[in-house]
């Protein structure tokens, strides 16, 4: 089977991320894949470092005809027998098969980590949202429940020959070290997460990510005299790394549709404080494999981060039932075989060679 991958993008950010790890992971256990994307310095060179043959293209505004018509061009050469779209800009500029392409009939589905306006999903014929909450706005939204399969995100971490040094920063072997990641955006909500580490002494955080908001955090750090404790990393390609030298993980997002985050946190054997964002709230489990508390809420997340830095018991017990929901839900080869499967059968419900 021939998958045409195509994302827009932003410069960074979690989409982006999951996107060149699906690729990768789509090619690596041998996939015939290609890929559309616009440039970029990062995204671009991985997916070109793994194999992957890359066709870049602006996906500008409504008035970029360009990219139609290279898509196009791009589709008749390849003919793919899935293109899977991520978000709205590149499902708008992708078309639906028609006759007068002249090669076999391909199917468009769309992979949704949001809460899109289906206006821009018009040649669109199958959806995978990663959630069963955008599931349930895509079927009030009108679209037939046999067109719809949820498919979540998988962790996968760079390898890496040893953690990330704390001496580089000047951080204590023995000092609680604190990870978080993500873009520099409000809905991160990092300007909480510092403002509890502050108060916090000796308490150290790693803020792994680029966006923004970062001279507003960085303003926030100098005011409340936390530069020695609260450090920008700015984007890293050493997720696991940075993982392995951290004592707990925090992800306070106000916003997260899915937040893959949690996951790999589960997957690096790191204890996991979370909000009740929408993504996270609908996967993990309160003291079972991570510590809830609300968005927002300052108390509770310095009283869940000083619990786990106090009580290595409960740490371990979050440590191992987390990395059972990871090893059974949320790995690259179980989510590599639902995808399999959703495009065989999508293709069979349309009579179509598998």
């Amino acid at each position: 089977m021939k998958v045409l991958q195509v994302l827009a993008g932003g410069a960074r950010g979690g989409a982006e991320t999951a996107f060149v790890d699906t690729c990768i992971a789509m090619k690596n256990a041998g996939w015939n894949i290609e890929v559309v994307t616009r440039a970029n310095d990062v995204r671009v060179p991985a997916l070109v470092e793994a194999g992957i043959n890359v066709h870049a293209l602006p996906f500008a505004g409504k008035l970029d005809f360009w990219t139609g018509y290279r898509m196009k061009q791009i589709i008749k050469r390849y003919q793919p027998d899935i293109i899977q779209t991520w978000m709205s800009r590149a499902s708008y500029h992708t078309p639906r098969w028609s006759k007068s392409l002249g090669i076999p009939q391909y199917l468009n589905v769309a992979r949704l980590g949001g809460y899109y306006k289906l206006k821009y999903f018009k040649n669109t014929d199958y959806f995978m949202p990663i959630t069963p909450d955008i599931k349930s706005y895509l079927s009030k939204e009108g679209v037939p429940e046999e067109r719809l399969r949820c498919i979540t995100n998988f962790a996968e971490m760079e390898t890496f020959e040893a953690p990330a040094k704390r001496s580089d920063y000047k951080i204590p072997d023995d000092a609680p070290l604190l990870l978080s990641l993500g873009r520099l955006h409000h809905a991160k909500a990092f300007d909480t997460l510092i403002k509890v580490v502050a108060k916090m002494s000796g308490v150290y955080l790693w803020i792994a990510g680029e966006g923004p908001l970062r001279e507003e955090l960085e303003d926030l750090i100098q005011k409340l005299n936390v530069q020695d404790r609260v450090i920008l990393l700015g984007w890293r390609s050493d997720r696991a790394a940075l993982f392995q030298a951290s004592d707990i993980c925090v992800f306070p997002s106000r916003y997260e549709p899915f937040g893959t985050v949690f996951v790999q946190a589960w997957a690096q054997e790191t204890p996991l404080v979370t909000t009740a964002s929408d993504g996270p709230r609908q996967f993990v489990r309160h003291e079972d494999d991570c510590l809830l508390v609300d968005i927002d809420h300052e108390e509770q997340m310095r009283a869940a981060i000083d619990r786990l830095i106090k009580d290595k018991d409960l740490s371990e017990k979050l440590v191992r039932n987390g990395k059972e929901r990871y090893l059974n839900e949320f790995t690259k080869e179980k989510t590599l075989e639902a995808y399999k499967a959703y495009f065989q059968d999508m293709r069979k419900a349309q009579d179509l060679e598998t």
